[in-house]
């Protein structure tokens, strides 16, 4: 019973133990940090310069067109490049643009078109970074402890939601330069963490370009069930479950709080989702994952359906808590599957087409939360998504029996191992 406990307590701090994965997480702490206290201070900065919601909703798109866009050849050169060069370079440019809205700010010449088109730039940059850290995290653990680094780089993600935005809003008081100024140094120190990572192993095996090559990581998901009904049902459940996009209404009309109300409700997810992922770094899934994983997007369907028909504020902060924990069980299922069931040089182009699906899917599913509210009202589009998510859980069910067996992501790591 002793040496048990004695085991259980080694392999949780085990994971910290690996100096390259240390580094990791703090660049991706700094780049998370970094990102929210920058969406504050653009927000804030070309609303004050236009007063328009038209161009707030522009800043949005010139962040997604970049990932749509360049999706596949993103996944090829994390496939073909040192991911290590291709994240450092990513983050540089992100340090310089912020530099350059920081100078704009500063000298006076900062207008919407300045901004609209930097954001675009890092939304590029963006695009290359996310899929290529979610390819290298494989090569900084061994494969047995990557649900549990992915879980860390959860937690790293969801604390920089949480006070980042804070901290941006607060350096905000003394002027937009300010916050760029903090942002480019962030950038700069996560390109820092990141240039000290050593790994053992050799680079990707370069794979000369082509048609074929581009298009791997779609051919390689639509031949593997388990991959394809893990990433798409996570993005029908995002889809359909997009409620957050209508929480200033539920503030303000419904729950009858104020913005206070509306920034508790705003943090509510992702503080539920830190304690998940916490708890999830420090006691992996080993058992039954594939239901584990379907279990905790039916329980996220429930919560959206509790918060769609409460009029309680203390009820629908509770529900949000449950959904973002919810949520983040089966990110960490579905990213250690994708992970550990792909092959170390297809794992950059297989990142880059589940980031792509998933990572919009937040922005399309609050358009389609959008869309529906002003159709049927704010509570039945809840309801609706609410409602959605767990008929698509009750489909893929029957859809992808394989993901539904799926037992243990240790025995997935050993088969590929």
């Amino acid at each position: 019973m002793h040496v048990n406990s004695h085991h259980k307590q080694d392999s949780r701090t085990y994971i910290l133990q690996h100096t390259p994965f240390t580094k990791f997480w703090c660049a991706r702490v700094f780049t998370s940090i970094a990102f929210q206290m920058q969406a504050v201070a653009v927000g804030w900065q070309i609303y004050a310069l236009t007063g328009s919601a038209w161009y707030l909703g522009l800043v949005g798109l010139a962040q997604f067109l970049p990932m749509f866009m360049l999706t596949l050849v993103v996944g090829h050169v994390a496939d073909r490049y040192d991911r290590r060069m291709v994240i450092r370079v990513c983050q540089t440019v992100e340090g310089l643009c912020a530099a350059m809205l920081a100078l704009g700010s500063f000298s006076g010449w900062q207008c919407k078109e300045s901004i609209l088109a930097t954001v675009f730039v890092m939304g590029a940059a963006r695009a290359f970074e996310g899929p290529t850290m979610q390819a290298l995290v494989p090569g900084l653990v061994p494969i047995n402890l990557l649900s549990r680094a992915l879980a860390w780089s959860a937690s790293a993600n969801q604390t920089a939601t949480i006070i980042g935005p804070a901290i941006g809003g607060l350096l905000y008081a003394a002027g937009p330069t300010t916050v760029y100024a903090t942002v480019s140094a962030l950038f700069m120190a996560a390109s820092l963490f990141i240039a000290l990572i050593h790994i053992d192993h050799p680079p990707p095996r370069r794979e000369p370009p082509s048609i074929k090559s581009l298009f791997a990581g779609i051919a390689y998901i639509r031949n593997h069930p388990a991959i394809l009904g893990a990433i798409s049902l996570d993005l029908f459940a995002v889809l359909l479950g997009g409620a957050t996009a209508l929480l200033p209404i539920y503030a303000k009309d419904i729950l009858m709080t104020g913005v206070w109300g509306l920034g508790l409700l705003r943090s509510a997810p992702a503080i539920g989702a830190l304690a998940m992922s916490i708890y999830l770094a420090r006691n992996p899934l080993r058992r039954r994952v594939g239901r584990i994983m379907f279990c905790s997007v039916a329980i996220f369907g429930l919560a959206t359906i509790v918060f769609a028909l409460s009029t309680s504020f203390f009820l629908s902060l509770i529900a949000l808590v449950i959904l973002g924990a919810a949520d983040v069980i089966s990110v960490v299922i579905r990213t250690s599957l994708i992970q550990i069931q792909t092959p170390d040089d297809m794992r950059g182009r297989v990142s880059a087409v589940s980031f792509m699906f998933v990572g919009t899917s937040n922005q399309l599913g609050e358009f389609e939360s959008g869309a529906t509210a002003a159709l049927f009202g704010t509570v039945p589009a809840a309801l609706i998504g609410g409602i959605g998510t767990i008929i698509v859980v009750i489909t893929w069910m029957r859809l992808f029996p394989q993901l539904m067996k799926t037992d243990s992501l240790e025995k997935q790591a050993d088969r590929s191992g």
